[in-house]
């Protein structure tokens, strides 16, 4: 389980005009909220936040936030960021309660390299990159992670192949795809090519049925003219 210590200052003003000034001074205003215990404003330093963050993943890193002599174990449930610049506008922290279990996502790491990418020429394209887990706090781990060296062109990973600490509940569906290993590109556009062609092959070599056509037409009607012709000879003629 990841940990890292953070110290913020307790604030008493509220509201957007309180918050404003507060950005203005390089602070970022945050609230700590709870089980069984009132919502805490707090005020952070903007240079001091940023540079945790660079350096942790957010959404599963246990932070010990110290507001005086006050330590509390938290997490952060959510960044909210201006919708252009980006700046951090305000962070939410869950205080953790020991026994709780908390919903959080970690990350997926996949380990070496799979022989179809080795010897097959394959891709590896790895699909889901976070896994939804319940755990209590305590136990958070910092990622879990999947073999992929034996994996040949046309296999895949679940959710269900993955392998979580004991105590650790997964959420997603087991069904969700993670990673799979596919057919180099060119060979994806050759199959297609191939299938294109048997296809056309397929329509050309039936027969087309049509009707009776006009050559046939024309032979019938000279044949009975010709016939005409042949009984028609004038009676004068013996």
């Amino acid at each position: 389980m990841a940990t890292v210590s953070f110290n913020a200052t307790a604030r008493d003003a509220v509201g957007k005009g309180a918050a404003r000034t507060l950005r203005s001074k390089g602070e970022i205003p945050a609230v700590i909220y709870g089980h069984g215990r009132e919502p805490q404003p707090l005020s952070l330093n903007a240079r001091d936040l940023d540079k945790m963050l660079g350096h942790i993943q957010a959404e599963s890193t246990v932070i010990e936030v110290t507001v005086g002599s006050t330590t509390s174990k938290t997490l952060i449930r959510e960044i909210q960021r201006h919708p252009i610049r980006r700046q951090i506008l305000h962070v939410d922290f869950q205080a953790l309660v020991a026994g709780e279990k908390v919903t959080v996502s970690i990350p997926i790491l996949l380990q070496g390299i799979p022989e179809g990418v080795r010897l097959g020429g394959g891709v590896l394209d790895q699909t889901l990159r976070e896994v939804e887990i319940e755990v209590d706090p305590s136990n958070i781990p910092d990622h879990v992670e999947y073999d992929v060296t034996n994996l040949v062109i046309g296999d895949s990973v679940h959710v269900s192949d993955l392998k979580v600490p004991e105590g650790v509940k997964v959420l997603d569906d087991r069904e969700t795809s993670v990673a799979v290993v596919a057919a180099p590109r060119a060979v994806i556009e050759e199959t297609a090519a191939v299938e294109a062609v048997e296809g056309a092959e397929g329509v050309a070599a039936e027969p087309e049925v049509i009707g009776k056509g006009l050559g046939d037409e024309e032979e019938g009607e000279g044949g009975d003219e010709s016939a005409g012709k042949k009984g028609g000879e004038s009676p004068g003629k013996k």
